[in-house]
């Protein structure tokens, strides 16, 4: 089989998947234009899928979706299951996500991404039948350090004792959601802030394992798919990620029993996630955030931030594009 990360050898020197990959989150990103702000989620989502679909099959490698728009989406296209790619070089595994952040987008709020994550074939878990996962993600620091089944206070102040900063001075980040009422209280019971996101959990993921960001954590109850991709990404930034699958019912959970995911508390650890370090992370902001910037289109142009990040190589490399809007919009 061929690695996905074969360029790191000086003998194979091809260093393009990645970039191809970029060029799929862009289309996603640029094809979502005419519905920010709209209030039309599923056009917007509709757009940045077919836009992805078509790029990803130019793509020489041979991918399966693992993680895709699933059940919950009625998607058509990025289905899990789905083979895309030209069939030649690496086999991989990919999770897609054409609009981190739907509703973001429609009502042109900030952090909306389009991303998409590959690792080696059979490297991801597929976790599509149990649709929510309860995550926490820091940098570097956490590691070894914090651990998903302690009390969030504790988790907050070991960290704060890691990271050489006064608790006060620490901000973890929360979807805000009636489901997390509680864990809001006790994150600011403990001394920390909190910075709520209404959508985009990825992003905030990132964000919380960045050197230089503004948060110091992320956690709770988001979506399943997005902690996967969330893990390839943290696989590049050395940070610390755990998960337990959280099915919202007695038929969900059978459906994850079904498919051999561990459930009843099980801690997924980020190994278990996404096995080894050959991992790809490409995002596109669709817009504005702090990770990236958002699609601007002025007069001929259209200008794209994306962010590629490897776990082999643990680098972070920035993407600024120039597109002519003749050619998407």
């Amino acid at each position: 089989m061929v690695s996905l990360t074969a360029d790191m050898s000086p003998l194979h020197p091809d260093r393009n998947l990645a970039l191809e990959l970029v060029r799929a989150t862009e289309a996603a990103a640029i094809r979502s234009v005419p519905f920010i702000g709209r209030g039309q989620k599923e056009l917007a989502d509709g757009a940045a899928v077919d836009a992805m679909r078509a790029f990803l099959s130019t793509v020489n490698f041979d991918g399966v979706i693992v993680i895709g728009e699933g059940e919950k989406d009625n998607a058509p296209m990025l289905f899990n299951g789905e083979h895309v790619g030209t069939g030649r070089g690496p086999q991989c595994d990919i999770a897609v996500d054409p609009i981190d952040g739907t509703t973001l987008t429609a009502e042109g709020r900030n952090n909306a991404l389009s991303v998409l994550a590959v690792a080696d074939r059979g490297a991801m878990l597929d976790a599509s039948s149990v649709f929510y996962m309860d995550k926490i993600v820091t940098g570097p620091a956490g590691v070894g350090v914090i651990d998903i089944r302690l009390p969030v206070a504790e988790n907050v102040h070991r960290l704060a004792k890691a990271l050489g900063k006064p608790v006060d001075e620490m901000v973890v980040s929360v979807l805000n959601r009636p489901r997390h009422a509680r864990l809001i209280e006790e994150i600011r019971a403990s001394g920390a802030g909190t910075r709520l996101m209404s959508d985009g959990d990825v992003a905030g993921g990132i964000n919380a394992a960045r050197h230089n960001a503004r948060t110091d954590m992320c956690i709770g109850i988001g979506g399943s798919p997005e902690g996967i991709v969330t893990a390839c990404a943290i696989k590049a930034l050395g940070g610390h990620i755990q998960g337990r699958l959280w099915p919202r019912d007695d038929e969900e959970k059978q459906r994850g029993i079904d498919a051999g995911l561990k459930l009843d508390d099980h801690v997924y650890e980020a190994d278990e996630m996404v096995t080894g370090k050959n991992t790809i992370f490409v995002a596109t902001g669709v817009t504005n955030g702090e990770l990236v910037a958002g699609v601007r289109r002025e007069g001929d142009y259209v200008y794209t931030e994306s962010v590629v990040l490897r776990g082999a190589s643990g680098t972070l490399r920035r993407i600024s594009s120039e597109h002519l809007t003749s050619k998407w919009l």
